[in-house]
């Protein structure tokens, strides 16, 4: 299966020119519908034990709908531009972003969004929790970072771990991994679980080749934390891409994506696909 559905998420009162171009090059590359989508809580989930008069709120959903539609605005434009068919969705709610946004995925095969970005004074009225999102929405998530404007996929890894999760995340990513040139598939363990990673990652790069991926198997020992060792070795081979299982608790708010720990999700610096 392919993608055949992109869901875009835009962050609002800020330029989401680069992701609407990363969303647009790949729309185009796999041939795809769009769908934009953005939220937003009111003010009062943001001063709910202070007083606030009619004509702040009032003044607050006037503000939040021309963000909404300036954003619509955005995507209309970039997308057009390239011949990209689109829709919009947008909603002010009082609930959860990550709630939304999961709920809206059912329409979707892949969700692209930037990374969370902390010391915001919006942080929960107009930006989703990127970790929420990633354990609720059904669908994979496409973390793209600030910055770029395009989705190099000359190289990808898949960080291997024998979850569940990282299962789930390899058969999500075949249409991503189809358009690369080098794909990899790494293991981080110690020096004792070599020779067992070893053949777990020959087995899926077997099963990669069998869906017309060609892939190299690696387990390669761990120095030092997992999560350093796998994203050491993304830079070291410029890695333009990262396939990683999510798995984690909510409620803990402990997050961990393949070895890639929910701080990473912050600050990004290339392409990272998560599913659960």
């Amino acid at each position: 299966m392919g993608f055949k559905t992109l869901m875009v998420h835009l962050e609002l009162g800020r330029a989401n020119d680069r992701l609407l171009a990363v969303a647009g090059d790949l729309a185009q590359r796999l041939k795809a519908h769009v769908i934009g989508i953005a939220a937003c809580q009111p003010i009062q989930l943001m001063y709910n034990e202070t007083y606030i008069s009619g004509e702040i709120v009032e003044q607050d959903r006037e503000q939040i709908e021309k963000q909404l539609g300036d954003a619509e605005r955005q995507m209309r434009t970039a997308l057009d531009a390239l011949g990209v068919k689109s829709e919009w969705r947008s909603t002010i709610t009082p609930g959860s972003l990550a709630d939304f946004m999961a709920v809206q995925a059912r329409a979707a095969d892949l969700v692209l969004t930037g990374p969370s970005l902390r010391g915001s004074t919006f942080d929960h009225t107009r930006q989703v929790n990127v970790a929420d999102l990633a354990m609720e929405a059904g669908r994979p998530v496409l973390i793209v970072p600030h910055g770029r404007d395009h989705l190099d996929l000359n190289r990808a890894m898949v960080a291997w771990k024998s979850t569940r999760e990282s299962r789930r995340a390899v058969a999500d990513a075949l249409p991503l991994l189809k358009l690369a040139h080098e794909v990899s598939v790494v293991e981080v363990v110690g020096d004792e679980e070599i020779p067992g990673a070893k053949q777990d990652v020959t087995d899926v790069a077997a099963w990669l080749a069998r869906h017309g991926v060609i892939a190299k198997p690696e387990a390669v020992p761990a120095i030092g934390p997992d999560a350093e060792r796998l994203y050491d070795l993304a830079r070291e081979r410029q890695v333009d891409l990262i396939v990683a299982g999510a798995y984690g608790h909510r409620r803990v708010r402990e997050w961990i994506f393949g070895g890639v720990t929910a701080d990473f999700l912050m600050t990004p610096d290339r392409c990272v696909m998560l599913s659960h």
